[in-house]
């Protein structure tokens, strides 16, 4: 099937005696059994589900649909991004050993992984992946996992992701990569070698801004231990959130056929704007068009607080991919926890702005941020 056949069917008939055309809501903390036999066929594998912590079909069905789109062994979902960004590592690494991340990571994964995992035990070493050799050269004997982003957020880097596989093949490393900018629409990391890929499915999976989801797919052994520690830590995805994930993804490649194209001519058009500095933007990647955000570094003369008053319909918020465009303050919410010196060296700036384009007419994007310059 083609990606926009394969977000609108299942992967597998529902075996149902009530044949709903949409898998229903299941609404349920726990699942029963008729007695004690029924009951110990769970745990030895006959039967689906016990508990909604450990599994529930709506859960499963998020899972499932993005590991098929990302042609991916298996999936598991979970409460947010970093929930599925901490179960991909938590399936991989345990006190003492090492991670080698990429130092331009969404400022929440910074602090996960340099923060959290660090008070249990975790080695983090963050290196620019711009750069292999200096990859390589962070790789320590106890260094079991490389972890970046296909589309770095928010300075829009591509990885490289041939030479980060060739790299973990060569030592012998399991790879994760957040997938969140990109979707599957544009990039399948896991196609290329990369074992394990993350979603914030709170953004592009589920598309509206109505829901809070995370989702890890990848080789079947690493997401049968990503699992578990769903399970056991309690990360698990609510049913509803789950439902709405699900309704959200069949839109997935209309709304990102027409947001990157949105984004394209808008960075096009910024491009040449004299009061912005810089226009960072995918231009020449991407088999499926180049993605839906764009980011801006404006002139010093600009006051970046009236450039965003002059925004009228276009909304602040600390997120991004819904359908609407928005705007984001990198320096002052998603990266503010980075280091003062880290934020320089990343040119998290003032003046820069990062913009989530909507399927608003192209046209009244381009000129709602005009004008704001204008006033600013």
């Amino acid at each position: 099937m083609k990606f926009e056949t394969k977000i609108l069917h299942p992967i597998k008939k529902q075996n149902r005696n009530i044949k709903s055309k949409i898998t229903p809501i299941y609404q349920t903390s726990a699942f029963t059994f008729n007695d004690l036999d029924e009951l110990e066929g769970y745990y030895q594998g006959n039967g689906n589900y016990l508990y909604s912590r450990v599994s529930n079909p709506n859960t499963d069905e998020l899972g499932e649909a993005v590991a098929r789109l990302e042609e991916a062994q298996a999936g598991i979902a979970s409460s947010s991004g970093l929930s599925a960004i901490l179960a991909g590592v938590l399936a991989v690494v345990k006190n003492g050993d090492h991670i080698v991340a990429a130092d331009d990571l969404y400022g929440g994964s910074f602090h996960l992984i340099s923060g959290e995992l660090a008070d249990l035990g975790v080695e983090v070493t963050v290196v620019p992946f711009s750069d292999v050799k200096k990859v390589e050269a962070a790789i320590q004997d106890n260094t079991k996992l490389l972890y970046t982003e296909s589309i770095t957020n928010p300075m829009l880097r591509v990885e490289d992701i041939d030479a980060v596989v060739g790299l973990a093949k060569k030592y012998g490393l399991t790879t994760l990569v957040d997938n969140t900018f990109a979707t599957p629409y544009h990039c399948k990391p896991y196609t290329k070698g990369i074992d394990l890929v993350v979603h914030s499915a709170t953004k592009y999976i589920g598309g509206h801004s109505d829901v809070t989801a995370g989702v890890l797919v990848g080789n079947a052994a690493l997401i049968e231990k990503a699992a578990a520690k769903v399970a056991n830590l309690g990360t698990n995805l609510s049913p509803f959130e789950a439902w709405l994930t699900c309704r959200g993804i069949k839109t997935l490649a209309l709304r990102m056929k027409e947001q990157s194209s949105n984004a394209k001519k808008l960075a096009e058009a910024l491009r040449s704007h004299s009061l912005v500095k810089h226009v960072y933007y995918p231009f020449e990647h991407g088999e499926n068009g180049f993605g839906a955000i764009v980011t801006i570094e404006l002139q010093e003369t600009v006051d970046i607080n009236e450039f965003f008053r002059g925004l009228s319909w276009v909304k602040i918020a600390p997120t991004l991919a819904g359908v609407q465009t928005i705007v984001t303050h990198p320096l002052t919410t998603s990266h503010r926890a980075l280091p003062k010196e880290a934020q320089e060296e990343l040119g998290i700036t003032m003046g820069l702005v990062r913009i989530s384009v909507g399927i608003e007419a192209a046209d009244d994007i381009i000129n709602i941020f005009t004008q704001a310059l204008g006033k600013a």
